[in-house]
């Protein structure tokens, strides 16, 4: 089951801003996170990689956190297992991102019930390089 709704998933693709905070994003070519990081890249998205390694990953400076990026954050998009997944939710809603995304099989419904009362958009258990050309 996913969560968020067709409209959801359209306002954070089309409205909520173009800088994606890729949590989870490292130099492996083989992680889905890469893929989809490229996806977004294509898009017209900046990519932010957030990884404890703080690599630089397509041309793009590496964080080892959320709260050291030193600028505004639109989307944070969730590659981590759902058990760390809640925290890195909290997480961007203190960095006052404007949507969560959290990737195909994260799922934390409890994360998702505080995002959203945060005020924040949100989808669970989906991926945006499928979403996009739905578009």
């Amino acid at each position: 089951m996913s969560y968020g709704d067709d409209a959801t998933v359209r306002k954070i693709l089309t409205e909520s801003g173009g800088t994606w905070a890729v949590v989870g994003l490292s130099t492996n070519t083989a992680r889905a996170a890469y893929g989809v990081a490229r996806v977004l890249q294509r898009a017209g998205k900046r990519i932010v990689p957030v990884h404890p390694k703080a690599e630089a990953v397509l041309g793009e400076q590496g964080y080892a956190s959320l709260a050291e990026i030193p600028f505004p954050v639109d989307v944070v998009d969730v590659f981590v297992n759902s058990e760390l997944a809640g925290p890195v939710a909290d997480q961007a809603v203190a960095a006052g991102a404007k949507a969560v995304w959290f990737q195909l099989g994260v799922v934390d419904e409890e994360a998702f019930a505080r995002t959203r009362a945060a005020g924040l958009d949100m989808v669970m258990d989906r991926c945006p390089a499928i979403e996009l050309p739905r578009l």
